[in-house]
Order: C-alpha cells, then structure tokens, then sequence
C-alpha cells in the first residue's frame, strides 16, 4: 500500500498524471515512431519495440487493475463503481471525455 489515506492517494495521482502528461508533451513525432528496449524479469531477455503501441498498452493496462478492483468489491458482497467506458460518457461527469 503506497498510501493509507485516499487523500493523500489522490494528490500522488494527480502529481502523477501531471508528470506523464508533460513527458508525453515532450515527445517529437519522431520519438512516438521510435523504438524501446527492455529487459524482461521472467527470462532476463532484451526485447525492443514499438514506442506508441507500448504507450496504447500503458494507458490502457489501468482499466486491467480496475476490473481486478471491482471483482474484489463484488466478490467481498461490496458496492463498486460501474466501469462501462460508453455509459460513464454519457454521463454529466463523463461527457466531456466522449
């Protein structure tokens, strides 16, 4: 647990969200149409690819975590957020996001 306090969760998340939304501002056309490399921790292999394919998956993977989280709420007979994308923009909060 990185924060007991969602107040405090939640100023680190958005202190996070500002630090991705600069570094993500900061990059060239040419740098999106890049490459990356890393080295996996299962077998220890280098593996290069794709940077914007690799950025869809990082945006994306969270939505992963948040099923995880509703099935634990659910699972534990407590109440969860609905995590339809289309409904949540259609929403007034979400509308924006349409």
């Amino acid at each position: 647990i990185v924060h007991r306090a969602l107040s405090v969760l939640r100023l680190a998340r958005e202190a996070e969200d500002k630090r991705i939304i600069s570094w993500i501002d900061g990059m060239s056309e040419k740098a999106l149409a890049g490459r990356f490399s890393y080295m996996t921790l299962s077998d220890m292999r280098t593996i290069s690819q794709r940077l914007a394919p690799a950025l869809s998956h990082f945006f994306n993977h969270q939505t992963h975590h948040r099923g995880h989280a509703h099935m634990i709420l659910t699972v534990l007979g407590r109440p969860s957020v609905p995590l339809d994308l289309v409904l949540f923009q259609r929403s007034e909060e979400g509308r924006a996001y349409a």
